[in-house]
């Protein structure tokens, strides 16, 4: 990326000209990055035209957002993202990307494209994606592993800081008492609190930056207010929102100014809410697997999200994949005495199947 530019100069991030109020920062852990209070998610921009997304990115710069995260995995974003921010001084922002690989050469081969597609010549944080089981956990941490990879491009000036994102508690837990990462990134709203008990304390008294993605439950909460109010009471914690329309962010930004405390009747709402919910919300803990049918229970239970977030054309061949599974569900329930949340999984698995089926068949995606 090039120096300062006459546009950048004259369009500084959060820049007061145009009307817009600088988003509050804060330290992310021990790395010392100053980092806005609300991030910027990459993944519904992979659903938009280029110059679309390009637009969202730098309006929502200018609404004083300067931490963007995004994968690798996530299609074209990191090119729109670079196509955004070239231009804009290198120093006012915040960059943060991952990859599923799990050896170290392919995660330099990635490393070396994020770099490209986001035209520049760092990044801030790496970051390993996904590490859920132990199988991932033991493959990327073993020698020349993914892990080895990031070490060498931080030797290399390529990469700032290592961290990783976890879906389940107990591997979350695993990756932080190895002590070599400075970023964890975890589901976290008010309805998915697992990580509170102990993985978000530890992860404090390491001085972790502490990235929440799923903020609004992966797009299945609707009350922004609530969601952000929420999580915007923790200082040590980013919500990590992916965002597809200028005013979706401009609705959080106006939140994260506005935040207080949470009141009476917030606390009676988010438990509503909750209540609500609580027959239908997979956790993705993965308590319920094996599945003697080998289905992808928690992946299944996600299309809602899935159709809210996603490109579903370039995703439904994978996903649909794992829907054609639901076929073979016996019904033996063995998932349902597993799950912590008590969920009637097999009546979810045919729900969320014929849901994808008349998704697809209404937007003719073969």
């Amino acid at each position: 990326m090039t120096g300062e530019s006459h546009f950048a100069l004259d369009n500084r991030i959060g820049s007061k000209k145009k009307g817009y109020h600088l988003m509050k920062r804060m330290i992310f852990g021990r790395t010392g990055l100053s980092v806005s209070r609300i991030a910027f998610g990459g993944i519904p921009i992979m659903r938009l035209p280029t110059p679309d997304a390009v637009a969202l990115v730098k309006e929502s710069l200018r609404l004083g957002v300067n931490f963007i995260d995004t994968a690798n995995g996530y299609a074209d974003s990191e090119e729109k993202i670079g196509l955004a921010i070239d231009g804009i001084p290198r120093r006012e922002l915040v960059l943060a990307t991952k990859s599923m690989a799990n050896d170290k050469k392919t995660i330099l081969e990635h490393i070396d494209n994020s770099l490209r597609k986001l035209k520049t010549d760092y990044i801030d944080i790496y970051q390993l994606h996904n590490v859920s089981s132990d199988e991932k956990f033991n493959a990327v941490m073993a020698e020349d592993g993914a892990y080895e990879g990031i070490m060498l491009a931080v030797r290399q000036g390529k990469v700032r800081f290592a961290g990783f994102s976890s879906h389940t508690m107990d591997c979350a837990r695993k990756m932080l008492q190895t002590g070599k990462f400075y970023s964890i990134q975890l589901p976290y709203n008010f309805i998915d609190r697992q990580a509170e008990s102990e993985v978000i304390p530890l992860a404090k008294k390491m001085k972790m930056g502490i990235i929440a993605m799923k903020p609004l439950g992966g797009g299945l909460l609707d009350n922004a207010r609530l969601c952000f109010k929420f999580l915007l009471q923790d200082d040590g914690i980013v919500p990590d929102p992916g965002i597809e329309k200028l005013g979706e962010m401009k609705e959080i930004a106006e939140i994260a100014r506005k935040a207080g405390p949470l009141t009476k009747r917030d606390l009676e709402e988010m438990d509503k809410i909750r209540n609500d919910t609580a027959k239908n919300w997979c956790h993705r803990c993965d308590y319920c697997q094996p599945c003697p049918q080998n289905i992808g229970i928690s992946i299944v239970l996600q299309v809602n999200s899935i159709i809210k977030r996603m490109n579903v054309e370039k995703m439904s061949s994978w996903v649909g994949g794992q829907i054609a599974m639901v076929d073979k569900c016996t019904g033996c329930r063995k998932c349902v005495s597993r799950c912590p949340y008590n969920l009637d999984i097999p009546k979810l698995l045919k729900e969320n199947q014929l849901t994808w089926n008349e998704y697809l068949e209404k937007h003719k995606i073969s």
